[in-house]
């Protein structure tokens, strides 16, 4: 038997590559480091207003649709991961909340959820971890890095008592990007 047959078959090398496939199965698992190229586009449209009484006139058929009522808005500023766009919190024609991030560019990333917040949004690495805090309402799971998306809020939300949104990573206790709500 050659030495390098006799090394693969001693019970110390056998039980040492053993756990090394177990801890790279488990970094795999825990870190998803494909999730780094991975994009996910979401193209959700605007929930619809209330509809308004149809006028008698034929210029009525070319104006635009009433817009959901506007109740909050923020832009989204990087913290882990480069991120971009806006937040906007509007109100349906059925009187229900809806979070929705318009022009999202973000990384994609394992157990990602969009969280409203009392936190103070900060710039740089000073805000990547405030968010879990305090008060916070998770929205739901991130349901793609890129583009439109809406999630549905709770019809009591006391709006008053959140003042920011994060992108915020569960895994890693991290916001990607947040922004600071202005109430409209």
């Amino acid at each position: 038997m050659t030495r390098a047959r006799r090394l693969l078959t001693r019970p110390w090398f056998l039980g040492a590559t053993a756990v090394a496939l177990v801890v790279v199965a488990a970094g795999l698992y825990w870190f998803q480091p494909w999730q780094l190229w991975v994009d996910e586009a979401v193209q959700e449209d605007l929930p619809p207003a209330a509809a308004a009484a149809p006028a008698p006139t034929s210029a009525s058929a070319s104006a635009p649709a009433p817009q959901p009522a506007e109740l909050a808005t923020g832009t989204l500023i990087s913290h882990e991961h480069e991120t971009s766009g806006t937040v906007r919190i509007v109100r349906a024609a059925d009187g229900s909340l809806v979070l929705r991030l318009e022009n999202l560019a973000t990384s994609s990333g394992p157990d990602v959820h969009v969280w409203l917040t009392d936190a103070p949004v900060k710039p740089g690495q000073a805000g990547w971890s405030v968010f879990d805090d305090g008060r916070h309402l998770d929205a739901g799971k991130l349901k793609g890095n890129r583009g439109n998306q809406n999630y549905a809020l709770p019809a009591d939300v006391d709006l008053t008592k959140y003042t920011s949104v994060s992108i915020w990573c569960d895994r890693f206790d991290v916001s990607f990007g947040a922004a600071e709500l202005t109430s409209r």
